[in-house]
C-alpha cells in the first residue's frame, strides 16, 4: 500500500499546490490520511474524508469527497482543512496558530 500512497501523494501534490494548497509538513500524518483515503476508495468506491463518517452513498457523501467542499473555507479561516491534510504555507511555517478546525458539515448530513 505504501507505493500506492506515495503515488497518490505525488499526484495530489502536483494538482493541489498550483491551487495554493500544501500538504501538512508532518509527512507521517499525511501518509496516514492518504492511506485512509485509499481504504475509503476501496470500501465505498470514492475517496471520502477519513476524518468524517461516510454513508456509503456517493450522492449523500459528495460534500466530503476529498478535497471536500469545506476545505477552501477552512484553509482560508484556519490555515488548515478539518483533518489537517491540506494547509496553507503560513500554517506550515507556523506563522499562524494551529487551532482546532470546527466541523462545517451540517448535522443532518452526518450518518448515525
Amino acid at each position: 500500500m505504501i507505493n500506492e500512497v506515495e503515488k497518490l501523494y505525488e499526484m495530489l501534490k502536483k494538482v493541489q499546490e498550483p491551487k495554493g494548497y500544501s500538504f501538512n509538513k508532518d509527512k507521517k500524518r499525511v501518509f496516514e490520511l492518504l492511506e485512509a483515503l485509499l481504504i475509503n476508495k476501496r470500501r465505498y468506491g470514492y475517496m471520502c474524508c477519513p476524518c468524517r463518517l461516510a454513508s456509503g452513498d456517493r450522492e449523500l457523501d459528495k460534500d466530503i469527497i476529498c478535497p471536500c467542499i469545506y476545505r477552501a473555507p477552512d484553509v482560508e479561516a484556519y490555515g488548515s482543512c478539518y483533518c489537517n491534510l491540506y494547509v496553507s504555507t503560513a500554517w506550515n511555517e507556523e506563522k499562524i496558530p494551529h487551532v482546532y478546525v470546527p466541523e462545517r458539515r451540517p448535522p443532518e448530513k452526518i450518518p448515525y
